[in-house]
């Protein structure tokens, strides 16, 4: 599936909710402004640049926001928001390069900055303005996040300054009779703290959006497009153990009962009880037809004698897509395979440009095995944030032990063992894994952790047991917080509750006699190992 087709499927119909346009000019945070969007209860969805006036027809949004990106205006092949949005009437709101790009399109000016604005900044209010309603008082200072270098020279006419800042004369802009407003700063960073506020009355005082976009209204809506797409046919998920894949499967067995199917295939590289887990929540507790592969031993037979982090990964994904064709071909007559995308998926795999860009992150469910099942693929979840789904997940009655799992890799404990993978490498860490997350539960530690979880080295070393001398494996500690996983910092316990947890580990896993932590950030390293 291309990227323009995925693209045109971002679906917010036409008789849907209330909602925001956000046109992306490349900024790295531009998830960001739909989050804030979100969180004032009002839809929001991000378009490129290059696609912003087909979403725009079809969305029809009560309101547009321009993301900041990393390009120049004063460039000649620069970007530039399509007429429409200036020729809607609809109100807009221009962030950094969005507030440069607006300038440059309605008749202002930007220039090339010898010393940009980077880091914390703090603006001076000038004067009242609608987006400072409840919340600003003119003469009044206060802490925002800048990042930019070019800044606007001249205003476009009607607009005036309504906050100021020592490195940009034009920190605030407003034409109140347009309802156009621009802001040098990025409100959408935790670092503006008052950022989702501004954007909030920007969407519901400003567009005039009644913010009751809420998980009950999006389930409600979800059943009925559900059903409305698979009518009477069969319809197969696969089930990776993971939150979103279970949530997606819920919601659709709540739509269509049991025209649907989840295979659970079942690789020999889950976390303790994890496999049981899955099969006992959806066999038991939901009554949802589940076929349960065992299949460990292709999969550790397939990974022997390999090293190679990226081989490992190919080896899996490969594998986990044969044996799921095989099952759907036993089930036989399914028209339609539901997946657990999630939006921050489909955005990630569409270069804003619509061109061709460097591939950060690849995602197994965003194309490729569709067409090779002939298939119609059900994504009931390709709107929505992480933390959104796990809000869906509660809101459909699933515990919240489960829905608020830390995230868990699709190759599972594969790439937690840096060098061969074997069934008794596995075993061993999967026993080190369980103690250390119990005891991060028994310390109330876990709902503040973003991802914790424990890797076996393909080191040995020298320790002392008993009077005796042991030769056995290392095994590393990892646990971090973040917000959206594309930035880190290491957790920092305390040393009385590392000196436990290592001792747990090393009294009661045979097989490891040292245990080290990993207090690396990203960057420089990534959450994961391999």
């Amino acid at each position: 599936m291309s990227s323009t087709a995925l693209s045109s499927e971002l679906a917010a119909p036409q008789n849907g909710p209330e909602s925001i346009l956000i046109i992306d000019f490349g900024s790295q945070v531009t998830q960001l402004i739909a989050r804030r969007v979100r969180e004032a209860g009002v839809y929001s969805e991000i378009a490129p640049f290059t696609s912003a006036e087909e979403a725009f027809h079809r969305m029809q949004p009560k309101g547009i926001i321009l993301s900041g990106g990393p390009a120049s205006v004063t460039d000649a092949d620069s970007p530039r928001a399509p007429n429409v949005v200036f020729e809607s009437g609809l109100p807009v709101l221009g962030i950094c390069y969005g507030q440069q790009v607006m300038m440059e399109q309605l008749g202002g000016s930007v220039i090339g900055g010898d010393s940009g604005e980077f880091g914390r900044a703090f603006i001076d209010i000038q004067q009242r303005c609608t987006l400072f309603d409840g919340l600003w008082q003119e003469s009044e200072s206060h802490q925002v996040w800048m990042s930019h270098g070019d800044k606007v020279d001249t205003l476009a006419p009607d607009f005036k300054v309504v906050a100021t800042s020592a490195g940009a004369p034009f920190a605030v802009i407003a034409n109140e009779e347009r309802r156009y407003y621009g802001t040098q700063f990025h409100p959408e960073v935790v670092h503006t703290p008052d950022g989702g506020k501004l954007v909030a009355n920007f969407v519901r005082h400003v567009c005039g959006c009644a913010g009751d976009w809420t998980m009950a209204e999006f389930r409600k809506t979800k059943i009925a497009e559900i059903r409305a797409q698979v009518g009477d046919g069969k319809v197969i998920c696969g089930l990776s153990g993971g939150v979103d894949s279970a949530v997606a499967a819920v919601l659709i067995h709540e739509a269509i009962g049991d025209q649907l199917t989840c295979v659970f295939v079942d690789h020999g590289l889950m976390r303790q009880g994890e496999a049981d887990e899955v099969v006992r929540l959806f066999k038991g507790h939901y009554h949802i037809p589940l076929v349960h592969v065992s299949a460990e031993t292709l999969f550790l037979n397939g990974l022997k004698g390999e090293t190679d982090p990226e081989k490992k990964r190919k080896f899996i994904g490969k594998t986990f897509i044969d044996v799921f064709e095989d099952e759907a071909k036993k089930i036989g007559g399914a028209e339609f395979l539901a997946q657990g995308t999630l939006y921050p998926d489909v955005i990630e795999s569409v270069s804003f440009t619509g061109g061709p860009s460097v591939t950060i992150k690849s995602h197994h469910n965003v194309g490729g095995l569709p067409e090779r099942m002939n298939m119609h693929l059900v994504e009931p979840l390709r709107e929505l944030f992480k933390d959104e789904v796990r809000d869906l997940g509660r809101e459909l009655g699933l515990p919240d032990v489960f829905v608020g799992r830390h995230p868990f890799p699709g190759p599972g404990l594969a790439i937690r063992i840096p060098g061969e993978v074997t069934k008794e490498r596995c075993d061993i860490l999967r026993k080190a894994d369980a103690i250390y997350l119990e005891e991060i539960r028994n310390a109330g530690l876990y709902d503040a952790i973003w991802q914790a979880f424990a890797v076996l080295l393909p080191v040995k070393t020298v320790g002392v047991m008993g009077d005796h001398r042991t030769y056995d494996s290392v095994c590393g500690l990892r646990a971090v917080t973040s917000t959206d996983g594309m930035t880190a910092d290491v957790y920092p316990f305390d040393a009385a509750f590392l000196t436990r947890t290592a001792t747990r580990i090393v009294n009661e896993v045979k097989g490891i006699n040292r245990v080290v932590y990993d207090y690396t950030s990203k960057p420089p390293g990534t959450i994961e190992w391999e």
